[in-house]
Protein backbone atom coordinates (compact mmCIF):
# COMPACT_ATOMS: atom_id res chain seq x y z
CA UNK A 1 0.00 0.00 0.00
CA UNK A 2 2.83 2.44 0.72
CA UNK A 3 4.03 2.47 -2.89
CA UNK A 4 0.67 3.99 -3.82
CA UNK A 5 0.89 6.51 -0.99
CA UNK A 6 4.40 7.45 -2.12
CA UNK A 7 3.17 8.07 -5.68
CA UNK A 8 0.51 10.36 -4.22
CA UNK A 9 3.35 12.26 -2.58
CA UNK A 10 5.14 12.70 -5.90
CA UNK A 11 7.74 9.96 -5.45
CA UNK A 12 8.66 8.34 -8.77
CA UNK A 13 11.72 6.28 -7.73
CA UNK A 14 12.87 4.73 -4.47
CA UNK A 15 16.08 3.36 -2.98
CA UNK A 16 15.11 0.51 -0.67
CA UNK A 17 17.81 -0.61 1.75
CA UNK A 18 18.11 -3.38 4.35
CA UNK A 19 17.90 -2.45 8.03
CA UNK A 20 20.69 -1.15 10.26
CA UNK A 21 21.19 -3.91 12.83
CA UNK A 22 24.35 -5.18 11.13
CA UNK A 23 27.63 -3.60 10.09
CA UNK A 24 26.85 -4.78 6.56
CA UNK A 25 23.12 -5.09 5.99
CA UNK A 26 23.33 -6.28 2.40
CA UNK A 27 22.51 -4.88 -0.99
CA UNK A 28 19.84 -2.29 -1.66
CA UNK A 29 17.60 -2.02 -4.69
CA UNK A 30 16.51 0.98 -6.75
CA UNK A 31 12.98 0.75 -8.12
CA UNK A 32 10.63 2.82 -10.22
CA UNK A 33 7.38 3.45 -8.38
CA UNK A 34 5.15 1.73 -10.91
CA UNK A 35 2.31 -0.69 -10.07
CA UNK A 36 3.74 -4.21 -10.25
CA UNK A 37 3.70 -7.59 -8.57
CA UNK A 38 7.42 -8.44 -8.39
CA UNK A 39 10.62 -6.61 -7.59
CA UNK A 40 12.03 -7.51 -11.00
CA UNK A 41 9.14 -5.65 -12.67
CA UNK A 42 9.92 -2.53 -10.63
CA UNK A 43 13.73 -2.48 -10.72
CA UNK A 44 15.17 0.75 -12.07
CA UNK A 45 16.85 -0.15 -15.39
CA UNK A 46 20.60 0.33 -15.29
CA UNK A 47 20.76 1.48 -11.67
CA UNK A 48 23.99 0.43 -9.93
CA UNK A 49 23.94 -1.93 -6.99
CA UNK A 50 24.23 -0.42 -3.53
CA UNK A 51 25.53 -1.67 -0.18
CA UNK A 52 23.95 -0.77 3.16
CA UNK A 53 26.40 -0.24 6.02
CA UNK A 54 25.59 0.87 9.57
CA UNK A 55 27.57 2.27 12.45
CA UNK A 56 26.66 3.52 15.91
CA UNK A 57 23.97 2.51 18.34
CA UNK A 58 22.01 0.08 16.21
CA UNK A 59 24.60 -2.66 15.55
CA UNK A 60 26.42 -2.28 18.88
CA UNK A 61 23.12 -2.39 20.76
CA UNK A 62 21.86 -5.34 18.76
CA UNK A 63 24.94 -7.46 19.36
CA UNK A 64 26.12 -6.01 22.68
CA UNK A 65 22.82 -6.93 24.32
CA UNK A 66 23.51 -10.55 23.33
CA UNK A 67 27.06 -10.56 24.64
CA UNK A 68 28.47 -10.67 21.12
CA UNK A 69 30.78 -8.42 19.14
CA UNK A 70 30.56 -5.68 18.13
CA UNK A 71 29.50 -4.36 21.53
CA UNK A 72 31.30 -1.01 21.24
CA UNK A 73 32.01 1.57 18.57
CA UNK A 74 35.66 0.48 18.59
CA UNK A 75 34.47 -3.06 17.97
CA UNK A 76 32.41 -1.87 15.02
CA UNK A 77 35.41 -0.26 13.34
CA UNK A 78 37.48 -3.38 13.98
CA UNK A 79 34.73 -5.41 12.32
CA UNK A 80 34.65 -3.10 9.30
CA UNK A 81 38.42 -3.29 8.87
CA UNK A 82 38.54 -7.09 9.16
CA UNK A 83 35.81 -7.37 6.54
CA UNK A 84 37.57 -5.06 4.08
CA UNK A 85 40.84 -6.97 4.53
CA UNK A 86 39.04 -10.23 3.76
CA UNK A 87 37.26 -8.64 0.79
CA UNK A 88 40.52 -7.36 -0.70
CA UNK A 89 42.06 -10.84 -0.39
CA UNK A 90 38.99 -12.45 -1.94
CA UNK A 91 39.10 -9.97 -4.82
CA UNK A 92 42.76 -10.75 -5.48
CA UNK A 93 42.03 -14.49 -5.62
CA UNK A 94 39.14 -14.00 -8.03
CA UNK A 95 41.19 -11.67 -10.24
CA UNK A 96 44.11 -14.11 -10.30
CA UNK A 97 41.84 -16.98 -11.29
CA UNK A 98 40.16 -14.93 -14.04
CA UNK A 99 43.54 -13.94 -15.48
CA UNK A 100 44.66 -17.57 -15.54
CA UNK A 101 41.38 -18.63 -17.09
CA UNK A 102 41.73 -15.97 -19.80
CA UNK A 103 45.18 -17.36 -20.64
CA UNK A 104 43.74 -20.87 -20.91
CA UNK A 105 45.51 -22.10 -17.80
CA UNK A 106 43.94 -24.50 -15.35
CA UNK A 107 43.12 -24.05 -11.71
CA UNK A 108 40.07 -24.27 -9.52
CA UNK A 109 37.87 -21.20 -9.16
CA UNK A 110 37.59 -19.78 -5.64
CA UNK A 111 34.38 -20.76 -3.87
CA UNK A 112 31.84 -18.02 -4.39
CA UNK A 113 31.20 -15.95 -1.25
CA UNK A 114 28.23 -13.60 -1.68
CA UNK A 115 29.20 -11.29 1.18
CA UNK A 116 32.83 -10.88 0.12
CA UNK A 117 31.75 -10.63 -3.51
CA UNK A 118 29.65 -7.57 -2.66
CA UNK A 119 32.44 -5.97 -0.62
CA UNK A 120 34.95 -6.66 -3.39
CA UNK A 121 32.54 -4.94 -5.77
CA UNK A 122 32.67 -1.87 -3.53
CA UNK A 123 36.47 -1.88 -3.60
CA UNK A 124 36.33 -2.01 -7.40
CA UNK A 125 33.97 0.97 -7.47
CA UNK A 126 31.07 -0.98 -8.94
CA UNK A 127 28.77 -0.85 -5.88
CA UNK A 128 27.71 2.35 -4.10
CA UNK A 129 28.05 2.57 -0.32
CA UNK A 130 25.03 3.88 1.61
CA UNK A 131 26.10 4.31 5.23
CA UNK A 132 23.65 4.64 8.15
CA UNK A 133 25.48 7.00 10.53
CA UNK A 134 24.30 9.75 12.89
CA UNK A 135 27.26 11.28 14.73
CA UNK A 136 29.81 13.60 13.17
CA UNK A 137 32.77 11.85 14.79
CA UNK A 138 31.63 8.48 13.50
CA UNK A 139 31.12 9.78 9.98
CA UNK A 140 34.66 11.14 10.09
CA UNK A 141 35.93 7.72 11.21
CA UNK A 142 34.04 6.01 8.40
CA UNK A 143 35.63 8.39 5.91
CA UNK A 144 39.02 7.40 7.33
CA UNK A 145 38.17 3.71 6.88
CA UNK A 146 37.25 4.44 3.28
CA UNK A 147 40.56 6.20 2.73
CA UNK A 148 42.44 3.24 4.24
CA UNK A 149 40.84 0.68 1.95
CA UNK A 150 40.28 2.80 -1.13
CA UNK A 151 36.48 2.96 -1.35
CA UNK A 152 34.12 5.94 -1.43
CA UNK A 153 30.95 6.48 0.56
CA UNK A 154 28.19 7.69 -1.74
CA UNK A 155 25.96 8.97 1.08
CA UNK A 156 25.57 9.06 4.84
CA UNK A 157 21.97 8.37 5.78
CA UNK A 158 20.22 10.14 8.66
CA UNK A 159 23.49 12.00 9.40
CA UNK A 160 21.86 14.41 11.86
CA UNK A 161 25.25 15.80 12.94
CA UNK A 162 26.60 16.20 9.40
CA UNK A 163 26.50 19.99 9.76
CA UNK A 164 29.54 19.69 12.06
CA UNK A 165 31.74 18.18 9.33
CA UNK A 166 30.41 19.86 6.18
CA UNK A 167 33.99 20.60 5.07
CA UNK A 168 34.98 16.93 5.22
CA UNK A 169 31.90 15.89 3.25
CA UNK A 170 32.61 18.47 0.54
CA UNK A 171 36.24 17.37 0.31
CA UNK A 172 35.23 13.71 -0.18
CA UNK A 173 32.18 14.50 -2.37
CA UNK A 174 29.87 12.60 -0.01
CA UNK A 175 26.13 13.21 -0.04
CA UNK A 176 23.82 13.35 2.97
CA UNK A 177 20.28 11.94 3.15
CA UNK A 178 18.58 13.37 6.21
CA UNK A 179 15.37 14.70 7.77
CA UNK A 180 14.47 18.06 9.26
CA UNK A 181 12.13 17.12 12.10
CA UNK A 182 13.26 13.76 13.51
CA UNK A 183 15.50 13.96 16.57
CA UNK A 184 15.91 12.75 20.14
CA UNK A 185 14.58 9.21 19.68
CA UNK A 186 17.97 7.80 20.75
CA UNK A 187 21.17 9.23 22.20
CA UNK A 188 23.01 9.66 18.90
CA UNK A 189 20.09 11.71 17.54
CA UNK A 190 20.12 14.36 20.29
CA UNK A 191 22.33 16.85 18.44
CA UNK A 192 20.03 16.96 15.42
CA UNK A 193 18.95 20.42 14.24
CA UNK A 194 16.35 21.48 11.68
CA UNK A 195 18.96 23.69 9.99
CA UNK A 196 21.14 20.69 9.07
CA UNK A 197 20.12 20.54 5.40
CA UNK A 198 20.43 24.29 4.90
CA UNK A 199 23.89 24.47 6.51
CA UNK A 200 25.12 21.55 4.41
CA UNK A 201 23.61 22.90 1.20
CA UNK A 202 25.21 26.30 1.73
CA UNK A 203 28.57 24.60 2.24
CA UNK A 204 28.21 22.77 -1.08
CA UNK A 205 27.20 19.31 0.16
CA UNK A 206 24.82 17.23 -1.96
CA UNK A 207 21.74 17.02 0.32
CA UNK A 208 18.65 14.84 0.03
CA UNK A 209 15.58 14.79 2.25
CA UNK A 210 14.65 11.15 2.81
CA UNK A 211 11.87 9.33 4.62
CA UNK A 212 13.11 6.04 6.11
CA UNK A 213 9.50 5.13 6.88
CA UNK A 214 6.04 4.92 5.36
CA UNK A 215 4.51 8.17 6.60
CA UNK A 216 7.15 10.77 5.82
CA UNK A 217 7.54 9.43 2.27
CA UNK A 218 4.13 10.98 1.54
CA UNK A 219 5.29 14.52 2.36
CA UNK A 220 8.96 14.92 1.50
CA UNK A 221 8.09 18.29 -0.03
CA UNK A 222 6.79 19.57 3.32
CA UNK A 223 9.78 18.17 5.21
CA UNK A 224 11.98 20.09 2.77
CA UNK A 225 9.98 23.25 3.43
CA UNK A 226 10.63 22.85 7.16
CA UNK A 227 14.37 22.67 6.47
CA UNK A 228 14.21 25.75 4.22
CA UNK A 229 12.35 27.74 6.89
CA UNK A 230 14.77 26.64 9.62
CA UNK A 231 17.67 27.80 7.48
CA UNK A 232 16.08 31.18 6.89
CA UNK A 233 15.55 31.69 10.62
CA UNK A 234 19.28 31.07 11.04
CA UNK A 235 20.16 33.55 8.29
CA UNK A 236 20.76 30.88 5.61
CA UNK A 237 18.53 31.54 2.61
CA UNK A 238 18.58 28.52 0.33
CA UNK A 239 16.89 29.40 -3.00
CA UNK A 240 13.90 27.21 -3.80
CA UNK A 241 15.41 26.18 -7.13
CA UNK A 242 18.32 24.74 -5.12
CA UNK A 243 16.16 23.21 -2.38
CA UNK A 244 13.99 21.36 -4.90
CA UNK A 245 17.10 19.29 -5.70
CA UNK A 246 16.81 17.85 -2.18
CA UNK A 247 13.91 15.69 -3.42
CA UNK A 248 14.81 15.41 -7.11
CA UNK A 249 18.34 15.53 -8.52
CA UNK A 250 20.35 14.89 -5.35
CA UNK A 251 18.54 11.65 -4.44
CA UNK A 252 19.14 10.54 -8.02
CA UNK A 253 22.85 11.22 -7.54
CA UNK A 254 22.85 9.16 -4.34
CA UNK A 255 21.22 6.30 -6.25
CA UNK A 256 23.66 6.61 -9.16
CA UNK A 257 20.90 7.43 -11.66
CA UNK A 258 21.30 11.21 -12.04
CA UNK A 259 22.16 10.70 -15.70
CA UNK A 260 18.74 9.12 -16.24
CA UNK A 261 16.31 11.02 -13.99
CA UNK A 262 16.10 13.69 -11.29
CA UNK A 263 15.86 16.77 -13.51
CA UNK A 264 13.97 17.96 -16.59
CA UNK A 265 16.56 17.61 -19.35
CA UNK A 266 16.49 16.27 -22.91
CA UNK A 267 17.36 12.59 -23.03
CA UNK A 268 16.31 11.80 -19.48
CA UNK A 269 13.35 9.67 -18.43
CA UNK A 270 10.07 11.57 -18.31
CA UNK A 271 9.57 11.23 -14.55
CA UNK A 272 7.51 14.34 -13.89
CA UNK A 273 5.28 15.61 -11.08
CA UNK A 274 2.76 18.43 -11.59
CA UNK A 275 1.93 20.14 -8.30
CA UNK A 276 -1.25 22.07 -7.52
CA UNK A 277 0.78 24.83 -5.84
CA UNK A 278 4.37 25.66 -5.02
CA UNK A 279 5.59 22.21 -3.88
CA UNK A 280 6.97 23.74 -0.69
CA UNK A 281 3.47 24.77 0.36
CA UNK A 282 1.79 22.61 2.99
CA UNK A 283 -1.32 22.78 0.79
CA UNK A 284 0.44 21.46 -2.34
CA UNK A 285 -0.87 18.24 -3.87
CA UNK A 286 0.80 16.13 -6.54
CA UNK A 287 -2.04 16.39 -9.07
CA UNK A 288 -0.41 14.37 -11.84
CA UNK A 289 2.51 11.95 -11.64
CA UNK A 290 4.22 10.64 -14.79
CA UNK A 291 6.78 7.83 -14.78
CA UNK A 292 8.59 7.18 -18.07
CA UNK A 293 6.04 9.51 -19.63
CA UNK A 294 3.10 7.38 -18.53
CA UNK A 295 0.42 8.94 -16.32
CA UNK A 296 0.38 6.79 -13.15
CA UNK A 297 -1.57 9.16 -10.89
CA UNK A 298 -4.21 11.75 -11.72
CA UNK A 299 -6.20 13.16 -8.81
CA UNK A 300 -9.07 13.93 -11.20
CA UNK A 301 -9.26 10.31 -12.37
CA UNK A 302 -10.37 7.82 -9.70
CA UNK A 303 -9.15 4.94 -11.84
CA UNK A 304 -5.53 5.93 -11.11
CA UNK A 305 -6.08 6.19 -7.35
CA UNK A 306 -5.50 2.56 -6.51
CA UNK A 307 -6.44 1.26 -3.05
CA UNK A 308 -5.21 -2.12 -1.90
CA UNK A 309 -7.19 -4.71 -0.02
CA UNK A 310 -5.10 -3.89 3.03
CA UNK A 311 -6.65 -0.41 3.11
CA UNK A 312 -10.17 -1.42 2.13
CA UNK A 313 -10.38 -4.08 4.82
CA UNK A 314 -12.76 -6.99 5.09
CA UNK A 315 -16.55 -6.76 4.78
CA UNK A 316 -18.49 -7.21 8.00
CA UNK A 317 -20.83 -10.19 7.79
CA UNK A 318 -24.36 -10.30 9.12
CA UNK A 319 -24.87 -11.86 12.51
Amino acid sequence: PVFTKARAGGVTSLLILPGSANLFGGRGVSVKNVPAVTVQQMKFPGAPYTLKMACGENPKGRYGSRGRAPATRMGEVAGFRRAWIDAAEYGRKVDAYEKKHARGEGGEAPKRDLGLETLAGVLKGDILVQNHCYRADEMAVMLDVGHEFGYKTRAFHHAVEAYKIADLLVADDVCVATWATRWGFKMEAYDAIEENAAILSKAGVCVAIHSDEQRLIQRLNVESAVAIAAGRRAGIDIPQEEAIKWITLNPAKIMGIADKTGSLEPGKMADVVLWSKNPFSVYAIAEKVFIDGALVLDTSDPATRYRSDFEIGQPVGEE
